[in-house]
């Protein structure tokens, strides 16, 4: 028995996009807070809202379009959602991971995600874009609790969710264009409060060098299904406690609007590859 947001609800999704357009897409590209201008870099783009594909809710945070645009990058096609569902928004694991499904559905073997996330390391300061070399699970809840998928692994190796060859490809493209990638663990909490200092200490002490609040689920499904993932975290603040300022969201995507520029030729020049 399939769950809400299983295989056969993705293939529902994926049916009701191919109807509004013929892209199959190599590469699926979900995109967090206030980096959603690499959907207006799409060519001969489709837009679809959310409210369009059945099992999609509308997304209700700043800085999330809500719609999925299709069409090529770099002569590559893909297909962007630009806005993410989260956890802390009240929607289960296999939801926020839902995307992920419908993306490999629709023919994606590659995943590349990005998120806005707090620098835990002293050295990943507001306007870093750091390269994902793993993750921690804090969110405590995992998408592929329940009946096992068609087309899913039952208990996925997560040893390298995200794949070391793309992760070379990344670092060699920011080279030729002269883009300091920094590399780290993300660590994924539930949110949607922002850490306390005593929390923060903790986080940094296992291991945490960028902290958010999405993109794990999403991984995790992924990977479950066979796809190559990329991540990155674009750091737009200290983490809570680390600076001396309060953390508001409106300074979050005023920093990703900095370096939405620099995001979009990284992602624009490692797709050309692919």
């Amino acid at each position: 028995m399939s769950t809400s947001f299983g295989a056969a609800a993705a293939r529902s999704a994926a049916d009701a996009v191919r109807a509004r357009t013929n892209v199959q897409p190599r590469v699926g590209l979900i995109l967090g807070s206030g980096l959603g201008g690499i959907a207006d870099k799409i060519e001969q783009p489709t837009r679809i809202p959310y409210r369009d594909i059945p099992g999609f809710p509308r997304a209700t945070v700043a800085g999330h379009a809500g719609e999925l645009i299709a069409g090529t990058l770099a002569g590559t096609p893909v297909i962007v959602l630009s806005g993410r569902f989260h956890m802390y928004e009240g929607h289960d694991a296999a939801l926020a991971a839902f995307p992920a499904r419908v993306l490999h559905a629709l023919g994606a073997k590659t995943l590349i995600v990005s998120n806005a996330a707090g620098g835990a390391r002293d050295t990943l300061t507001p306007g870093t874009l750091m390269l994902l070399t793993d993750h921690v699970n804090f969110m405590f809840r995992n998408p592929l609790a329940g009946p096992l998928e068609d087309g899913d692994v039952r208990f996925p190796d997560m040893s390298e969710p995200y794949d070391r060859e793309l992760r070379t490809l990344a670092q060699r493209v920011a080279a030729e264009q002269g883009v300091v990638l920094a590399e780290g663990v993300y660590f994924g909490l539930l949110g949607p409060s922002y850490e306390t200092r005593a929390e923060v200490r903790m986080l940094t002490r296992l291991g945490a060098d960028a902290i958010g609040m999405s993109t794990v689920p999403e991984v995790i499904v992924a990977r479950a299904l066979g796809m190559r993932v990329l991540g990155f975290s674009c750091v737009t603040n200290l983490a809570c406690g680390l600076a001396a300022a309060p953390i508001t969201h409106e300074d979050v995507l005023e920093t990703t609007a900095r370096v939405a520029a620099q995001l979009q030729r990284l992602v624009r020049g490692i797709v050309s590859k692919l």
